[in-house]
């Protein structure tokens, strides 16, 4: 099965766990104009070379062998030259150094080179913030949704889901920070994917996993009672929109079964007390889970 990032646009991400995130996904999708200007400005900041952007990091030697080409030849103009005896020469690569003559085997995303790095594979939304220039540069990726009923963060969500069968992994970043309105909201959306998609944080055989990370935060949704690892010491916040919604806690500092959920507030900065926590729910509800 394969995974696939959402990237918003609130903050992105400057900490290595959801820059890695990124790096590993199988699909990237960009929430419109101004998500896909910051996945540009910052994805060699993420990749450790443009020839690695669209590879497999395990199971061939092809990148093994780009990672290690400085150190074999002294010189970008070296990689290109002819050795005393030998064929034509070899291509190089704007960076400079040499590439092989052939790569025999599978490369999925190879097609997502461009320009020395990896591109999204679509950006979805209104397209209300894409630039003349992105719309020229950009026009095979762009997936416009002219619909207003859903944001771009949903948006891209359900296009993930008609498009890329094979994910069982969604990770969405960015999508916090800056207005704080976008932030509620998208934190909010988390609770529909679980309840209409079965969607939520909690790993099961046939649903989707589906968590929202950012540099300080993981948040997910959940629908029934369960239980997690956490790891003792970690702050533990817990919100629902259902006032009728009881949950009895294990593993937290302070019980929550007497916690009305009438606002935001009274379930949060709780406190792992154990590296488990189980939550038990008096009925199948909608609640959001933040973890820092």
């Amino acid at each position: 099965m394969s995974s696939a990032v959402i990237i918003g646009g609130g903050d992105f991400p400057r900490k290595e766990y959801p820059r890695e995130l990124i790096r590993r996904a199988d699909y990237i999708v960009c929430c419109d104009g101004h998500a896909l200007s910051a996945f540009m400005r910052n994805r060699s900041r993420i990749f450790d070379s443009p020839a690695q952007a669209a590879l497999p990091s395990e199971g061939h030697t092809l990148p093994t062998f780009m990672r290690n080409r400085s150190r074999i030849f002294d010189s970008p103009a070296q990689a290109a030259l002819p050795q005393e005896g030998s064929g034509p020469a070899a291509k190089t690569l704007p960076a400079g150094g040499r590439l092989p003559d052939a790569v025999v085997g599978d490369l999925p995303n190879a097609e997502t080179l461009h320009a020395g790095g990896r591109l999204p594979d679509a950006v979805v939304g209104d397209m209300d913030s894409v630039s003349a220039r992105q719309l020229s540069e950009f026009s095979s990726l762009l997936v416009k949704v002219e619909e207003q009923d859903d944001n771009d963060q949903t948006k891209a969500f359900n296009h993930i889901l008609r498009s890329y069968p094979d994910v069982d992994t969604i990770h969405i970043v960015a999508a916090t920070g800056k207005r704080e309105c976008h932030t509620i909201g998208n934190m909010g959306l988390l609770m529909e994917y679980a309840r209409k998609h079965g969607a939520c944080g909690i790993p099961s055989e046939g649903c989707i996993y589906v968590d929202m990370v950012s540099d300080y935060s993981t948040i997910f949704a959940i629908t029934d009672s369960c239980g997690f690892f956490v790891g003792e010491g970690r702050q533990v916040s817990l919100f629902s929109p259902d006032n009728s919604l009881t949950i009895k806690s294990e593993g937290l500092a302070w019980q929550t079964s007497g916690v009305v959920f009438d606002n935001w507030w009274p379930a949060s900065l709780n406190r792992a007390t154990a590296d488990f926590v189980k939550l038990t729910f008096s009925h199948p509800s909608a609640a959001l889970v933040i973890l820092d």
